[in-house]
């Protein structure tokens, strides 16, 4: 039976669209030279596969067609970065291969069915397919959405998008969905706050970038508020930082609404995000008619790029 035959016999075979939340290294991955890659995609799968422009962080990839159609364009997508994957460990030293990881955007008003009473539903779907999946407990900013986060092998993750795509038959959005939209980071001294994927590189211009897996270590012991390590002149948590290098600053043109995570209960957060990164941080005070609130790190580049990266964490929490 050919692609197409087999699409057109699925009980399922709606029309759907779910939507992506990847970086920019992802997205050119998908992309490939020329966009011969994505292509290829849409092509192959009979989905529509758009991808947002801009010069934000992240991108938004919006995959729509037949229910088989978007079932075959996530097992290429997931099938693309495993293959990144694999070629990015013969470069390194890691020797424990990461699972594949992709992040939905997805209706807050459909989460509920996506968890079930009691958590049963997002159980059942991690049992069944072998995935990882989290939902996220809070909307995406300026959005009604939430990401939902899938890890796994390209198999089990394209198993995972059948479970959700059949909750999302089943349970259709409650009233209207405001869609999230990734915040434009500005370039130059000053940079605005933008959501960063937890497996990026995250890098400063002429500073510092950090590793994969190091940055995925942050990220987990920011989300998880376990005690984090301080970095020292040599830290074995993150070899290669030295806290010792030539002091630089960096602004952030930081939203009032996310001050209040990112200080803490009387300053708890803040304190423990200098500590981690051995850097200095100043608020400014609010500005009568602003939305904006200025934050000035100052430190060696690895701990600026500490800091920024933390503040991120903790404001998306």
């Amino acid at each position: 039976m050919s692609f197409k035959e087999e699409m057109a016999s699925d009980s399922l075979n709606v029309t759907l669209t779910l939507r992506l939340l990847m970086h920019g290294k992802e997205v050119g991955s998908i992309i490939g030279k020329k966009g011969e890659t994505v292509k290829k995609m849409r092509e192959e799968s009979g989905a529509r596969i758009n991808i947002s422009e801009g010069s934000s962080p992240e991108r938004i990839v919006t995959i729509t067609g037949p229910t088989e159609g978007i079932f075959r364009a996530f097992s290429m997508i997931a099938q693309k970065f495993e293959e990144d994957i694999a070629a990015a460990m013969t470069n390194s030293n890691v020797t424990s291969k990461p699972p594949v990881t992709l992040r939905l955007v997805f209706p807050g008003s459909q989460c509920g069915s996506l968890i079930g009473k009691g958590g049963s539903k997002i159980k059942e779907i991690r049992e069944t397919t072998g995935a990882q999946v989290q939902v996220a407990g809070d909307m995406l900013p300026d959005s009604t959405e939430r990401a939902v986060t899938i890890s796994g092998t390209p198999q089990a993750i394209t198993q995972c998008v059948r479970h959700i795509c059949s909750v999302m038959l089943e349970s259709p959005p409650k009233g209207a969905t405001i869609p999230y939209h990734p915040k434009i980071l500005a370039t130059g001294a000053h940079a605005v706050l933008a959501p960063q994927h937890p497996a990026q590189a995250f890098a400063i211009p002429g500073q510092y970038a950090f590793a994969h897996q190091n940055l995925t270590k942050l990220h987990q012991l920011a989300m998880q508020h376990i005690p984090l390590p301080s970095l020292g002149q040599s830290n074995p948590t993150f070899p290669g930082l030295d806290a010792s290098a030539p002091s630089a600053t960096q602004d952030l043109a930081i939203p009032n609404d996310f001050i209040g995570c990112i200080i803490g209960r009387q300053g708890s957060k803040i304190n423990e995000i200098r500590q981690v990164s051995g850097a200095h941080i100043k608020i400014a005070s609010a500005t009568d008619g602003s939305t904006m609130r200025q934050v000035t790190i100052t430190g060696s580049p690895g701990s600026i790029s500490v800091a920024q990266y933390l503040i991120n964490a903790r404001s998306i929490q």
